[in-house]
């Protein structure tokens, strides 16, 4: 029963990276915390950014995901694809998180949306500051500390399979042991 935790800052190649490690390690459940959020929003008629400004006042929204994190750590067998998954899922196996620059993610984001990159940088910039904050005042999380991960890379340089590559090693060393 392996849990695996992926985290990572907007634009790093969070999803993209947990997805085609979903798709290598079958025997994981995938659970995607943006994907919560999105049906959630979805349900009650709002669009992703109305949804942003609705959890930054009602803190339930980001506690019921979180709980769906945590539960589904101590459960095993899943690879969890979340902002918050290694503070969350602290039972994990095996935490990681993703990172790039600034410049490098919302470049990312922008040519994925076809947004304008100065619109995508003030938004991120943004974005960050505000789940700093709300995440400080929930769970007393600092999310730039990341000394509770097990592996940190910068995806700057790498391509996403590159990155797969890496991180499909370490999930194999730890399926390995726990067997």
């Amino acid at each position: 029963m392996v849990a695996v935790a992926i985290s990572g800052l907007h634009g790093a190649g969070k999803s993209t990276t947990a997805k085609a490690l979903a798709k290598r390690f079958r025997s994981l459940r995938y659970l995607c915390a943006g994907d919560i959020f999105r049906e959630l929003i979805k349900e009650k008629g709002m669009t992703l950014k109305e949804g942003q400004r609705y959890a930054e006042r009602h803190p339930s929204i980001d506690q019921m995901i979180d709980r769906k994190i945590a539960d589904a750590a101590r459960g095993g067998k899943v690879l969890i694809d979340a902002r918050l998954a290694g503070w969350m899922a602290k039972k994990a196996d095996l935490k990681i998180f993703l990172t790039a620059p600034i410049k490098v993610r919302v470049k990312r984001i922008a040519q994925r949306e076809g947004r304008r990159y100065r619109d995508v940088y003030d938004e991120t910039v943004k974005r960050e500051k505000s789940e700093a904050k709300r995440f400080k005042k929930l769970y007393n999380i600092d999310i730039n500390d990341y000394s509770i991960f097990d592996i940190v890379v910068n995806t700057e340089r790498l391509s996403i399979a590159e990155t797969t590559k890496i991180l499909a090693a370490a999930i194999e060393a730890v399926m390995k042991r726990r067997r």
